[in-house]
């Protein structure tokens, strides 16, 4: 019986031991996908700057 029980409690151990590793790592995902949301976030209004800025220069182009 008493070998039961600290088997289970060996278990028992392991199963919060991987939940604790899931837990941080889970956070740790969550930051690195709102850092990539604001890298993207930054990259497309800089796309925009620019597309903005090359018609801008396509406009001012003499035409032949």
């Amino acid at each position: 019986m008493n070998e039961e029980l600290g088997g289970l409690e060996d278990k028992v151990t392991q199963v919060i031991a991987l939940c604790d590793a899931l837990r941080a790592e889970n956070h740790k995902l969550r930051d690195r996908v709102g850092a990539l949301e604001t890298e993207k976030q930054d990259l497309a209004e800089r796309m925009t700057t620019a597309r903005t800025r090359l018609e801008g220069l396509v406009d001012k182009l003499p035409l032949e």
